[in-house]
């Protein structure tokens, strides 16, 4: 049976409502889990996955992973002369599988702090295999950089892209409680358990979109099914396992149409010292952000500690989702020091590579070419 492949198909967008980024954790059983709580048949949500997949609606189906307790990372913002800024771009795109999210951005108000950091990129590194410094400081020679800035993560309080399910949001929209900041950790992981996390992480591929899409990389393993599940049930349980995520194609127009995903904007707020727990759940509670952390690291952006991401048709709308969000952090007595929005022109979103052996090949490979 032939299923539409467009995210405006009505039974696409209920799908998707649940399968971006609902399912929590891992399950041994994800299309199931994807069909219970939408109302489908298994079957029917894997062939429309299928057909969305194959069409590029989107582009992939994987278990996600809590990087940030994997590996040391931070938020990187790229200061680039403008000629090179294209091809720095491209460069990160092409060569740096530790670098995920690549984003050419430009700020709301060229006179504000930080405008002139247009390039910005996340970045994982093994831990005990070096540091974001050192891959900076590497990266810097290849693309041409003047200057760079990390903004590592101090607490999470919103990650959750579901774009769909985020469509129809007014601004104002939040949770009725605030969310708890969560801290990274780093946990120590044995080899097999390193293997069953970095097999997890791969995109699925046509042939996996089975009952149990596990089984085949268990065997890959040489691993019995049961024992490959019961070790990632052990690691979702340490809090290292992300969500059974579907990803949809931003670069294709009509997906971002239909899912609201026109314009994207990344605030910055800096609020007095010994309140950014409490501004950050307060802005982490609309649920209109994708993404919302308290990051460190920010003197160079007029001193912003909580950033976070919200995403909307237009960018009259992003706008009235933060005018909402300011109004509300005046409202809980949170005064703003600083404030800005750096638009998103151009991005290339993946997830970052964590393997240490990978890395370790990558960087002989890096230094033999400078």
């Amino acid at each position: 049976m032939s299923y539409p492949a467009t995210a405006a198909d009505p039974v696409n967008h209920r799908l998707l409502c649940v399968a971006e980024d609902a399912v929590q954790g891992f399950h041994r059983y994800p299309f199931r889990t994807i069909a219970t709580r939408c109302g489908l048949d298994e079957a029917e949500v894997v062939g429309r996955l299928q057909a969305m997949l194959a069409a590029g609606t989107i582009r992939r189906v994987r278990q996600t992973l809590l990087s940030t307790s994997l590996a040391e990372g931070a938020l990187i913002a790229w200061q680039v002369p403008e000629e090179k800024l294209e091809s720095a771009y491209a460069w990160l795109c092409a060569n740096d599988p530790f670098t995920g999210h690549v984003v050419i951005r430009e700020c709301s108000n060229a006179a504000a702090p930080g405008a002139s950091y247009r390039l910005w990129t996340t970045l994982k590194v093994p831990t005990g295999y070096g540091s974001v410094a050192e891959h900076n400081q590497l990266l810097m020679q290849h693309i041409g950089a003047t200057d760079w800035v990390a903004l590592p993560v101090v607490g999470m309080f919103a990650l959750g892209v579901g774009h769909a399910r985020r469509a129809g949001l007014k601004p104002g929209d939040k949770l009725p409680t605030l969310p708890v900041m969560q801290r990274p950790s780093t946990p120590q992981l044995s080899e097999q358990e390193w293997a069953v996390l970095l097999s997890l992480k791969e995109s699925l591929t046509p042939t996996e979109f089975t009952p149990c899409p596990w089984e085949q990389r268990a065997a890959a393993l040489g691993m019995s099914t049961e024992d490959y599940c019961r070790i990632a049930e052990a690691l979702d349980s340490r809090k290292v396992i992300g969500r059974f995520a579907t990803f949809l194609d931003h670069q294709r127009q009509s997906a971002n149409r239909s899912t609201g995903t026109g314009a994207a904007g990344l605030f910055h707020w800096a609020v007095p010292a010994g309140m950014e727990e409490r501004a950050g759940a307060e802005c982490g509670r609309h649920t209109c952000m994708t993404h919302c952390y308290w990051r460190s690291g920010g003197e160079k952006f007029g001193g912003a500690q909580i950033m976070g991401v919200v995403h909307a048709p237009t960018r009259e709308d992003v706008l009235a989702h933060k005018a909402t969000i300011d109004s509300h952090l005046a409202a809980c007595g949170i005064p703003l020091l600083h404030t800005a929005v750096f638009w998103s022109l151009r991005a290339e979103i993946r997830p970052s590579e964590i393997s240490p052996l990978q890395y370790r090949n990558w960087l002989q490979i890096m230094n033999n070419h400078l």
